[in-house]
């Protein structure tokens, strides 16, 4: 317990330098910014804001990109509730009560509920973290080779049960992500493997280039598609803190949203997504009056944003402890890492406990900012809802190849991230998801690495990672998962709800 608290005044130290504290400020703030404004959102910001963290001390570049992210989750309640258009795809579920109040005249109580519940859930996750983060790491250091290729593989199993639309789709994906990580140098000889004898492959893909083509761009592309027209709710926004019959109602709906967003944000393959559908899925069947959901009820917003911010917060644990990232957001922050010369994992308290105890007390000062910046300025936010989108996407797009041409000053990076989004864009209109993609594509130089580690330990013997009884059982878990998720029952219940 001492040490915990020793370890979090450290850290705080750590997040309360000028600088740190700026770029939180700047991450929460660009955060909220992309989360408000729909259709850019936190991995196309970061995938274009990679190359800007070049100048940056590793912990600093930390702290700016997860105020980004967390930030995406209280911005977009702000789209949600009053435009009933989500400006992150977690925040859909928001919009489905949020914006019903809004329109009845309840918008600041549902802004202002919204990011209580956030403050609150993002507040307990954090402390989640710092609580966890050294028996997994202790647990980690215990991993071998064949145990963490076992882990990846079931996290990528988790990533394909998770992902929406078509099983064999996200498998697919995978498996192109995990192909086109092979490109470049081989990790033992050095090689070049899969170039075709272009010099510009022989260092392989960057994963910053891999996440603007894919989202960025693509998402521009899909953008333009939607002629919508943006109007805010009518009427005024009224008193944005919630009275005691309200924070009544609110309380526990917050409490279970927190608990059910942490728990699927420690889980592989986007669950911090699933966590908003659990939350109102389980507020809907507690509540007395069903039938108030869908027409206002408060506890429709409480639940789903608490769940939001909990689970956003807590997908960080795999990635601080045990060096797998839980979902394309988190593999973009493998890439910032990697970067600036960290490996993530256990390795990371010991060998830079100023990144780890850093980051985790900057979300706890990013949660108060961003309770901070939402209230107040929710007059800016609406009349930035009003901003057409074809004065945004311009923007984007010369970022995005400013960004690019940065990594290598090479211009043929911006051919390939042209390409990249073209295949974006391709891949949506064909209902397959980028975000496995991603993941199999960062995980897949680790799960390589490791392979040929345990074989060489093992010397060529492939019975070493059932022989393991970690790893045995990490398998064993991935193939069920697999096997449960194509059973014709579970498919059609799957699809349903993602459905709905």
């Amino acid at each position: 317990m001492w040490d915990l608290i020793a370890n979090l005044g450290f850290g705080f130290s750590v997040a309360l330098s000028p600088t740190n504290l700026a770029l939180c400020f700047t991450g929460c703030l660009l955060g909220t910014l992309i989360g408000v404004l729909p259709g850019i959102g936190p991995i196309a910001t970061i995938a274009i804001l990679l190359p800007i963290t070049f100048g940056l001390t590793p912990v600093s570049a930390l702290i700016m990109l997860a105020g980004i992210y967390y930030g995406a989750q209280y911005g977009g309640s702000t789209a949600s509730i009053l435009l009933q258009i989500p400006g992150e795809s977690s925040a859909v579920v928001t919009a489905l009560d949020g914006h019903q109040m809004a329109r009845q005249g309840r918008a600041g109580i549902a802004l202002g509920i919204a990011a209580l519940g956030s403050f609150f859930a993002g507040t307990v996750a954090t402390v989640i973290i710092a609580a966890l983060g050294a028996p997994l790491t202790a647990l980690a250091l215990v991993f071998g080779p064949a145990e963490y290729f076992s882990l990846m593989v079931m996290g990528l199993a988790f990533a394909v049960a998770l992902a929406r639309g078509s099983i064999l789709k996200a498998i697919t994906m995978v498996l192109v992500g995990i192909l086109l990580s092979t490109i470049g140098p081989d990790i033992v000889t050095g090689q070049s493997r899969m170039t075709f004898g272009f010099d510009w492959l022989s260092d392989g893909l960057e994963v910053a280039i891999l996440g603007m083509g894919l989202f960025g761009i693509a998402e521009v592309f899909r953008n333009l598609e939607h002629n919508e027209a943006r109007r805010a709710a009518h009427g005024t926004i009224g008193r944005l803190l919630p009275g005691p019959d309200e924070l009544r109602q609110s309380a526990k709906p917050i409490l279970r949203g927190t608990a059910i967003g942490a728990l699927l944000g420690i889980l592989p393959g986007n669950g911090a997504v699933l966590g908003p559908y659990a939350s109102y899925a389980m507020e809907k069947k507690l509540a007395d009056d069903p039938g108030r959901f869908g027409r206002g009820a408060i506890e429709g917003v409480a639940g789903p944003e608490s769940a939001n911010n909990a689970g956003a917060q807590t997908s960080f644990i795999p990635l601080l402890t045990l060096g797998i990232p839980p979902n394309a957001v988190m593999a973009l922050m493998v890439g910032a890492m990697t970067i600036h010369g960290i490996v993530p994992g256990p390795q990371v308290m010991t060998k830079v406990p100023d990144l780890f105890w850093g980051l985790i007390a900057s979300m706890w000062i990013g949660n108060l900012m961003l309770l901070v910046i939402n209230l107040p300025l929710v007059g800016l936010w609406v009349k930035l809802l009003n901003v057409p989108y074809r004065l945004l996407f311009v923007g984007i797009v010369i970022f995005c190849c400013i960004g690019v041409y940065s990594l290598n000053r090479e211009p043929i990076d911006i051919l390939i991230l042209t390409f990249l989004a073209v295949v974006g864009y391709a891949l949506s209109k064909f209902d397959f998801e980028p975000a496995p993609l991603t993941l199999g594509f960062v995980l897949g130089r680790m799960m390589e690495e490791n392979l040929r580690q345990a074989l060489i330990i093992s010397r060529g013997n492939l019975l070493t990672f059932v022989e393991r009884p970690i790893s045995a059982c990490l398998l064993a878990v991935g193939v069920a998962l697999l096997v449960i998720a194509i059973l014709p029952a579970i498919r059609r219940g799957r699809e349903d709800a993602f459905s709905e």
